[in-house]
């Protein structure tokens, strides 16, 4: 759930207009807010990297104790000096009219052709609270992992995904090797290793 505020917690919008409209967009903003020694902040410019509302889902089989992770080329990694391709979790942004759970269920399908039985929400973030406006809500999914693994993805966005099930136990050695390196598949990964029996009890 969103933060609670504190009280005098008050924030004035002055004024947003949009610094860069590309594949993606940077608006421009200008507020006032309060101070916790009192009084009012100066006008603060700063700009923010617009990208709307995601949600994520680690599908899980309890019955192989298999998870089912993608792997795909990101820019914004190849941007931060890193090897870009990443072990992910399956996520997509949310569309008008649609729920996170909608997109849960959706993406698994279009990115690793599974299909979410059952889902447990996990958390709604704000990924990068700084400077991206971007939100994400985290779950975990049932599924049945048999046969799952291949290429996949949408071609009309530009997709390449490669999808591995794989045993809850190699997953989480990737993790201690520091193999995976983005928020959301961290946060799954290790939410599923404090409940992992208590869901399998659930789910079987």
């Amino acid at each position: 759930m969103p933060s609670i505020p504190l009280p005098g917690e008050k924030v004035e919008r002055v004024e947003r207009t949009v610094a860069f409209q590309g594949y993606f967009r940077v608006a421009r903003y200008l507020f006032r807010h309060s101070l916790y020694r009192g009084g009012q902040s100066v006008e603060v410019d700063r700009e923010v990297f617009e990208r709307g509302q995601a949600a994520a889902v680690l599908p899980y089989d309890p019955v192989r104790d298999e998870v089912v992770l993608i792997r795909q080329f990101r820019a914004g990694t190849f941007a931060a000096g890193r090897h870009p391709w990443c072990w992910e979790i399956v996520a997509g942004m949310i569309e008008k009219g649609e729920t996170p759970q909608d997109v849960a269920r959706r993406e698994a399908i279009e990115e690793a052709a599974v299909e979410i039985l059952d889902l447990v929400p996990l958390y709604s973030l704000v990924l990068s609270p700084g400077a991206c406006s971007e939100t994400c809500s985290i779950f975990v999914g049932r599924t049945d992992a048999t046969g799952v693994g291949g290429i996949h993805g949408l071609e009309s966005e530009s997709e390449d995904i490669l999808v591995q099930a794989m045993s809850f136990a190699d997953a989480l050695a990737l993790l201690s090797r520091d193999e995976i390196d983005n928020s959301a598949a961290v946060i799954a990964l290790q939410w599923l290793a404090l409940h992992r029996d208590e869901l399998r009890s659930r789910w079987r």
